[in-house]
């Protein structure tokens, strides 16, 4: 599961390395990254094969996985999966030295991006997946999504090129939820579009409800409503140009400007939480559940509904201000091989099944959202019925942009103190465009 954590945090940046261990098949691309032909494996008839994952999945997300594991090797009796999981920030800063190791992992968990990916890409410790994505048909996941783990064989290019790690079945998003039962006492609908919920809001502030539950104390989560705004205004292909450095475009032109405007009259009409800028990102989110405030933008499975709040709240992916489509911020955790996996057809195969309906199903019973498998909620849990119908609007426009602090190793830093400046009457919407030029700018002439 990629948690707010897990998509927020950019990690200090790793070096670059040009060693590459072995794969035992295949020919290497320009950048010594081992490539996979395409072909047909069958798993049973692979001999006793154990593999070696190291991964991040803690809390319930490592639920799933543990039955995922647990199914996969029920099904090939002659594979076992031997888990290792760590700390995400120890695991995304050391990746690189843990594949040189004597006996590496042959399955990682690798955090998305120039700093992690891109970098283990570039040094061939992870496997070119091309070859595997034909013989399993990866080409069935959103292409927005299988953008995000892809690069150039010489490295200078993210959102193109090879597959260099695959998806799981379960995703995070940036949407907008809400609390029915305030919604119904100020005499307001579920907002279907940027115009009904800042309807919602008027009503809201009007019977002296706080609109919309924020805390900005924190850089990362500050960001979340600016992103979730960036979405309804910027165009889909301009922002994820921008995200992976095709360097046509530049930021007074993927919506953030108009983002910013937005956030700041919020902040003037004082919709926000007052004084948001003391409070912390979980006591934001414990107001919100304690029916403090009407809305509150959010990473799915960051907020856990309990008992009668899974019939008192929601969840709603909003459509685009113009054209309707819905765009949203989305991921799913990178799994990726080692370059010297020993047994790199198994380990692919395990990749794909991490990604498949009975994984998604694991999933879906753990509270965390299905990545394109259909599975439904369970009956006695409506709100996450929404945030599944949410998912499925995405799914439908292939409607998915990465997160933005992937555009720099330092843009989460960027973005977040400019937020806190905005709202804090220090900058202004155009200062924040420049200040995002600038970094993306500065990271730009070091690559």
């Amino acid at each position: 599961m990629v948690t707010r954590r897990t998509v927020l945090k950019s990690g200090a940046a790793l070096g670059l390395f040009t060693l590459a261990g072995c794969a035992p098949q295949g020919t290497k691309a320009s950048n010594d990254a081992p490539t996979t032909p395409a072909k047909s494996i069958d798993v049973a008839a692979a001999g006793t094969v154990t593999l070696s994952m190291l991964d991040f999945w803690g809390g319930d997300s490592a639920k799933w996985v543990a039955n995922a594991v647990k199914a996969y090797q029920q099904k090939y009796p002659n594979v076992t999966i031997k888990r290792t999981s760590v700390d995400w920030g120890q695991l995304t800063q050391t990746a690189n030295l843990r594949l040189k190791e004597k006996n590496p992992p042959d399955i990682i968990t690798v955090n998305n991006g120039w700093q992690s990916l891109g970098t283990l890409a570039k040094a061939g410790l992870v496997l070119n997946l091309d070859g595997y994505s034909k013989s399993f048909g990866w080409d069935k996941f959103p292409s927005t999504i299988l953008r995000q783990t892809q690069f150039t064989a010489d490295g200078t290019e993210m959102g193109s090129g090879s597959l260099f790690a695959t998806p799981v079945a379960s995703s995070s998003l940036i949407g907008l939820y809400y609390n029915k039962t305030i919604l119904e006492r100020v005499g307001a609908t579920v907002p279907t579009d940027l115009a009904s919920f800042e309807d919602a809001c008027t009503k809201a502030k009007a019977a002296g409800v706080i609109p919309i539950g924020y805390g900005s104390q924190d850089k990362g989560s500050s960001t979340a409503i600016l992103l979730a705004l960036q979405d309804l205004f910027g165009d889909q292909k301009k922002i994820n140009d921008f995200v992976y450095s095709t360097g046509s475009v530049k930021a007074d032109e993927i919506g953030l400007k108009d983002a910013a405007e937005r956030l700041k009259s919020y902040q003037d009409k004082g919709w926000l939480t007052p004084n948001h800028a003391g409070i912390q990102f979980a006591d934001a989110g414990d107001a919100f559940l304690k029916g403090k405030s009407a809305f509150r933008f959010e990473y799915t499975g960051t907020l856990a509904f309990q008992g009668a709040q899974k019939q008192q709240y929601g969840y709603v992916q909003l459509p685009q201000v113009t054209g309707g489509k819905v765009v949203g911020t989305g991921a799913s955790t990178a799994v990726a091989l080692g370059s010297k996996c020993k047994n790199p057809d198994v380990a692919a195969s395990f990749l794909d099944f991490l990604a498949g309906p009975e994984a998604a199903q694991f999933v879906v019973e753990n509270g965390f959202l299905p990545l394109l498998n259909d599975v439904k909620a369970p009956a006695d849990n409506p709100e996450f019925g929404t945030e599944i119908t949410g998912q499925r609007s995405l799914d439908k426009d292939n409607g998915y942009v990465p997160y933005f602090d992937w555009s720099t190793p330092s843009m989460l830093d960027t973005l977040g103190g400019q937020v806190q400046q905005l709202l804090a009457g220090r900058s202004t919407p155009d200062a924040l465009v420049k200040a995002v030029q600038a970094d993306y700018d500065k990271f730009q002439n070091a690559r």
